[in-house]
C-alpha cells in the first residue's frame, strides 16, 4: 500500500467540496472517500488504487443512516450498514427481495461494516483488474486491452459487454434496486440532485474505466424505493460456487403483481450475468397479462438472455441464468403475502 494523507469530513457538503477539488470519482482520482472501507482498503492493499488523499466520511452516518417507510415507499440512508437495513422491520415486511440481497452478500462482519451507498459502488472482482501484474486491463489502464477475453473467464459477464471489457458487476443489493426502480439522492459541493438508479452505472462502450455517472465529489446520501403492489411478493435467488461468502455466478431479483394467477406487472433484475446491474425489461413485457407457469416463465427467461455474448469458458452462463430466473419466478408466484 502506498502512503496517503488521511482527513475527515464533517458534512456531506464539506466532503463533496474536498472530493471535487481532487477529482474524486474520476479515473485514477488522487482522492477517495472512505466509509465502510470494505472495497477501498482491499484495492489500496493491492495497489489497484493509489490515492494521495483518503477522505473519511463516517461522520455523516449520524445524518444519513435513517431508514423510514410510508405510503410512498422506502427510504434508506446511504450510510446505514447492510446489516441494519436487512434487520429493519419495514424492509423485512415490505421488501423481502432487498432483505435477501443483503443477507446473501458477504460475511456477517462485512455486512456490519459496509454501507449501502458504498456497496452500490463496489468494483469488479475480475482477476485481471485486481492483479496489477496483468498489464492488459482497460478498467485499470485505459487502452491496454482486456486480458479476460482470451484468459480465464468462467465467471465473466455475458450481457452488456463489448470487446473493451467483459467484467461482471459483483453486487447483490443493486440487482434488487434496479428491479424496483430505485432513485438515489446525491449531494454535491453546492447542491443535491436525484438520479434514477438505473442510470448510475455506465455501460462499457469502449471506456470501462468510466464506471458511474457521479460527478467529482458527489456522495450518495439516500436510496428511495417506490411502493408498489409487487414489493411484498418479491425475492432474490443467488447461485454461487459455494454456499457462503461468494459472489453470484447467476442471480435473479423478482417482484410480481398477480391477479387471478395472471401477471399484472413483473420486475426482474439479473445478477452474476452482466457488466452492470441488469433490468430484464423484455422478460417483464413477455410475462405481462399471461398466467405464470413453467412455460411462460421459460419463454420470459429466454427473452432475458437474448443477445448474450459468451467467451468460451462462460458459455454455460445463459442457460444457467434462464434456469435461475424460472426458479425465481415460480418461487415468487408461490409466496404467501
Amino acid at each position: 500500500m502506498h502512503c496517503f494523507a488521511y482527513e475527515r469530513a464533517g458534512s456531506a457538503a464539506d466532503a463533496a467540496r474536498a472530493g471535487k477539488q481532487t477529482g474524486q470519482g474520476e479515473p485514477a482520482a488522487p482522492a477517495q472517500f472512505l466509509a465502510g472501507g470494505t472495497t477501498l482498503v482491499d484495492l489500496m492493499k493491492l495497489n489497484v488504487l493509489q490515492p494521495a488523499r483518503v477522505i473519511d466520511v463516517n461522520a455523516l452516518r449520524a445524518q444519513h443512516s435513517t431508514i423510514s417507510f410510508d405510503d410512498k415507499g422506502l427510504t434508506l440512508g446511504a450510510f446505514a450498514s447492510m446489516a441494519e437495513a436487512a434487520a429493519h422491520p419495514a424492509v423485512l415486511a415490505h421488501y423481502p427481495v432487498i432483505v435477501d440481497t443483503l443477507k446473501l452478500a458477504a460475511s456477517t462482519q462485512i455486512r456490519n461494516m459496509a454501507t449501502l451507498g458504498g456497496n452500490l459502488l463496489q468494483r469488479t472482482r475480475c482477476t485481471y483488474f485486481r492483479d496489477v501484474t496483468w498489464s492488459a486491463c482497460n478498467k485499470r489502464t485505459p487502452g491496454s486491452g482486456c486480458a479476460a477475453l482470451e484468459g480465464f473467464n468462467r465467471n465473466h459477464a455475458v450481457l452488456g459487454v463489448d470487446s473493451s471489457c467483459i467484467a461482471q458487476y459483483p453486487g447483490d443489493f443493486a440487482i434488487a434496486l434496479i428491479a424496483l426502480d430505485a432513485v438515489l439522492t446525491l449531494q454535491g459541493a453546492s447542491s443535491s440532485r436525484k438520479l434514477p438508479f438505473a442510470t448510475l452505472h455506465r455501460p462499457a462502450e469502449g471506456k470501462p474505466h468510466l464506471e458511474h455517472t457521479l460527478k467529482p465529489g458527489e456522495l450518495i446520501t439516500a436510496i428511495s424505493v417506490p411502493a408498489g403492489p409487487w414489493t411484498r411478493r418479491s425475492l432474490y435467488i443467488k447461485v454461487r460456487d459455494r454456499e457462503s461468502y461468494e459472489f453470484a455466478i447467476s442471480s435473479a431479483a423478482v417482484a410480481l403483481d398477480l391477479e387471478g394467477g395472471a401477471v399484472r406487472a413483473a420486475r426482474i433484475g439479473l445478477g452474476g450475468m452482466a457488466y452492470r446491474p441488469w433490468r430484464a425489461t423484455e422478460a417483464e413485457a413477455a410475462l405481462t397479462g399471461k398466467p405464470l407457469n413453467e412455460d411462460t416463465a421459460s419463454a420470459a427467461a429466454g427473452m432475458a438472455l437474448k443477445g448474450a455474448i459468451t467467451h468460451g469458458q462462460n458459455a454455460y452462463k445463459p442457460d444457467l441464468a434462464q434456469r435461475t430466473l424460472v426458479r425465481a419466478l415460480l418461487a415468487a408466484r408461490d409466496m404467501r403475502t
